[in-house]
């Protein structure tokens, strides 16, 4: 490692794009370059992205960050302490060994095409076993099941699977790979406990999962802590070889970035769906509220020593920032996502129209994959205003009912929601979620605190940082929105939207 190694590259590989931001020791970006990639949609629930497309954008983008440079000035890969990789979650991706190229498209978390089989299983008892060993409930959301489908759908992928011949790995896992020439197939317990096939206690790879999901062993990335040095890039790619020392799913790095780092704080992210996570410490905690339990982090220690496992309770809004999208595509009632706000403001409420964002079925703490999109209480005075109004409030809503619910599991009154992600920004949909919820919303000055994450958990293994209080440091507050309605106002707005919600259950499967 150069002495003058001063940066932490910070990949951050969502939904829509791929960004690549510089990060310096004193937790701010000091450079970042985005690249969108096609999303396609081959049939009605299905979503997949093109893994080879994605690795191509990501590439790019890390050449473009490091020729902007900072001040003006390039930023060679000597300069690079550290890269971090932190990523969407669930995203299923089967490659081939030998060559590298995917065998498919990657079925995207959203996808929704495995939902057959998951009934099968429900109907065969295996939910409440399956949740038991992972902490997550049986629904198509997971990689389990996406890659069953393409073992059993692609000729001859699961007898190649068993001879070694092919990978699987979520995104991380996938640019691990390509980052380091094929040389290092890995996974952290983040990503790993959204597969469905973790055990959540030993974070280990479940055999009794992988036999009920017919998934050859030889196909699995090896399990690495989520702070941690696992390889280096391959020094033909920026330069010169640089180490790789964090792995992190998207939501779990926004949770570190956002400095939750004590038993009972919560951040909500708002980006193309909503995720809310709770720090619930180093034990998991079974939900009897349809939530799920998952890994927060696991920090790695000097050899010989136990790393220390955060867990948490998370609960998953399918449709967040992606239903102002559909306003601006869908319906064109918007020209862009931020017009959304001076929009909704110009009436002072929603005129009793209410907006289930159900598009992909509803997720935590309903999961009904069945549920559509209900727009409902409309009036001939209704305009694409009050439609508006009632899609930032239908967003705030669903994490209200998740926020419930995760505080009955927990046993923890939660006193604030840290939040952050493109659509916190939006200070008419934050002040909705202080009202809704009856407790502060904080912003922190950094909103995208996903990237953020990931480069701190990288600092940690390469000592830019010495511990979780040097970081909590850096972690400001930008504004803090109060509550200012009352409770009974809290309690008939819920009640209404309760009633809405109810209309959009089951749609799909009269």
């Amino acid at each position: 490692m150069a002495a003058n190694a001063q940066y932490i590259l910070a990949l951050d590989q969502g939904t829509t794009s791929s960004r690549a931001i510089l990060v310096d020791r004193f937790g701010n970006s000091a450079g970042m370059a985005q690249q969108e990639f096609r999303q396609f949609f081959p049939q009605p629930g299905w979503v997949e992205h093109d893994a080879a497309e994605i690795w191509d954008s990501q590439l790019a983008v890390i050449r473009e960050v490091l020729s902007r440079g900072v001040d003006g000035k390039p930023v060679a890969a000597d300069q690079l302490r550290a890269i971090a990789i932190t990523n969407q979650r669930e995203t299923t991706v089967l490659w081939d060994r030998a060559t590298g190229k995917p065998l498919a498209n990657a079925i995207v978390w959203q996808d929704r095409r495995t939902r057959e089989r998951c009934t099968e299983l429900q109907a065969q008892g295996r939910a409440a076993d399956i949740q038991a060993r992972t902490g997550l409930l049986l629904d198509p959301y997971f990689s389990a099941t996406k890659l069953q489908w393409l073992l059993d759908t692609l000729p001859g992928a699961r007898e190649r699977a068993r001879r070694g011949e092919l990978a699987f790995g979520t995104i991380d896992t996938w640019l691990a790979w390509n980052l380091t020439a094929g040389r290092v197939h890995a996974t952290d317990p983040s990503n790993a406990s959204r597969t469905m096939l973790l055990d959540l206690h030993t974070l280990q790879w479940d055999e009794t999962l992988l036999e009920l999901f017919d998934i050859p062993r030889a196909l699995l990335p090896t399990v690495v802590p989520t702070s941690g040095v696992i390889g280096e890039s391959d020094p033909g790619l920026l330069g010169c070889a640089v180490p790789i020392a964090a792995m992190v799913g998207d939501q779990q790095a926004a949770m570190f970035g956002q400095a939750c780092f004590s038993r009972g704080m919560a951040k909500n992210t708002y980006g193309t769906g909503c995720f809310m996570l709770l720090n619930t410490g180093e034990h998991p905690v079974p939900s009897h509220s349809r939530l799920l339990t998952t890994v927060g982090w696991q920090l790695g220690r000097p050899q010989g020593t136990v790393p220390v496992t955060t867990y948490c309770l998370e609960a998953s809004v399918f449709m967040g920032g992606a239903t102002i999208q559909w306003l601006r595509d869908g319906l064109g009632i918007i020209g862009s996502a931020p017009e959304v706000e001076a929009l909704a403001a110009s009436v002072p409420d929603v005129a009793d129209t209410y907006l289930v964002p159900a598009f992909t079925g509803l997720g935590a703490p309903i999961w009904d994959s069945d549920a559509r999109a209900t727009l409902i209480g409309m009036t001939r005075g209704t305009t694409r205003a009050h439609i508006a109004r009632a899609a930032l409030e239908g967003i705030a809503l669903q994490v209200v009912d998740v926020f419930d619910a995760m505080q009955r599991d927990s046993g923890i009154a939660l006193a604030e929601l840290r939040v952050d992600g493109g659509a916190s920004k939006n200070d008419l949909l934050m002040q909705m979620q202080a009202d809704f919820l009856g407790i502060p919303v904080v912003r922190p000055r950094i909103t995208e605190t996903t990237a953020l994450g990931a480069a701190y958990l990288a600092g940690l293994a390469t000592e830019i940082w010495h511990d979780t209080e040097s970081i909590e440091s850096h972690w400001t507050e930008e504004r803090r929105f109060e509550p200012a309605i009352t409770s009974d106002q809290r309690e008939a707005k819920l009640d209404r939207w309760h009633q809405a919600v109810e209309r959009s259950e089951g749609w799909a499967n009269p």
